[in-house]
């Protein structure tokens, strides 16, 4: 029985956000709004000004989402590598547990594999935790950023409306 390793990869961790962002173009949808807001002409009202400030809320959801795929992407590889690393871990100690000596040694170094798999569990748990927490930070941050700008613009609009 022969044992090769599948060339083959994984087609969810070769997932390129970049690709998928690049689709959307903020400046495309800021003159479709641009072109609406133009047929219906109020007074005092900015549309260029209220385009301009769609396509930068587009803009920041672009940069959120292209952060969080990205985040998912880095997570998904490191799941793959974490499992890669156990299965090799647990063949080795398959191994060294068959050759024990006595059941009383494969016992005992059943318990000290059990031990070191706890240990190992805790901390890749904490590491993809804080990967999970790293990536939510840095696409809320986009958002809040552009929803603090969001608001000093419409109030700018607003007291030129007056």
């Amino acid at each position: 029985m022969s044992t090769q390793k599948s060339t083959s990869q994984n087609p969810f961790l070769n997932f390129d956000p970049a690709k998928l962002m690049a689709q959307f173009d903020p400046a495309n949808i800021a003159e479709e709004f641009a072109k609406f807001a133009d047929k219906y002409k109020v007074p005092g009202l900015d549309t260029a000004a209220i385009a301009d400030a769609q396509k930068r809320n587009v803009e920041a959801l672009t940069a959120a989402n292209k952060a969080a795929a990205e985040g998912m992407q880095a997570l998904a590889t490191r799941q793959g590598e974490i499992l890669n690393q156990t299965l090799e871990t647990a063949k080795k100690a398959m191994d060294k547990l068959g050759k024990a000596a006595t059941p009383e040694d494969a016992a005992t170094k059943q318990a000290e594999y059990a031990k070191d798999v706890f240990k190992t569990a805790l901390a890749t748990s904490q590491e993809l935790s804080e990967m999970a927490v790293k990536s939510n930070t840095e696409a809320l941050k986009a958002i809040t950023t552009r929803i603090a700008e969001g608001l000093g613009e419409i109030q700018t609009l607003a007291e030129k409306v007056k």
